[in-house]
């Protein structure tokens, strides 16, 4: 996005913005999804949180979602009163399948001016080490992890599985996803 000013000794200098990048398949996005970018904003101190919405994850094929460009508008319209969180598409302009290795070096590429914050949730940095290049990942970018522990007990495909017998989602994700996931998105 841009460079964030400092006074350093009364001289205004530009440093870079430390930016989160959040990725999944968001499919669909929840509270938690929502309370884990609030949390890493705050915490890690920064300046935005991407919701990078990924096309196609590796680690994920054969499952049945919405496409990549209906759930980046579903998340984008979720996240629109949320300062600081962001839904991005980045990812749906890269070559599939979506690699996180690929998706860092591109953004660093294309965005010097930000520093990237890798994050996830501690079910993901579980099986971490099936990532793809993930060595490299952890030695040249700085990694958050929000712990798995029952604090956030929502999960998509607890979601989708609501939805595949017909209950109520609306307690666990924005009026958004409860319109666009009842009306158009069925698992």
């Amino acid at each position: 996005m841009s460079f964030l000013y400092c006074m350093e000794n009364g001289v205004k200098t530009l440093s870079k913005a430390r930016i989160g990048l959040f990725g999944g398949s968001f499919n669909p996005i929840h509270n938690g999804h929502i309370a884990i970018g609030r949390w890493m904003l705050e915490h890690k101190h920064l300046d935005e949180v991407w919701f990078m919405v990924s096309p196609q994850n590796p680690l994920k094929v054969g499952r049945r979602c919405p496409s990549a460009e209906e759930r980046f508008n579903i998340v984008a319209e979720a996240l629109e009163n949320e300062p600081g969180l962001v839904a991005c598409d980045y990812e749906l302009h890269l070559p599939k399948p979506s690699y996180t290795w690929n998706t860092l070096k591109h953004l660093s590429e294309d965005y010097p001016q930000n520093d990237f914050i890798l994050l996830m949730g501690g079910d993901n940095w579980k099986r971490f080490e099936r990532w793809w290049h993930w060595k490299d990942i952890i030695w040249q970018y700085e990694t958050g992890i929000f712990p798995r522990n029952g604090e956030i007990p929502v999960s998509s495909t607890m979601i989708r599985e609501m939805l595949a017998k017909g209950e109520d989602i609306s307690p666990y994700v924005p009026k958004t996803v409860v319109r666009h996931y009842q009306t158009s998105c069925l698992p």
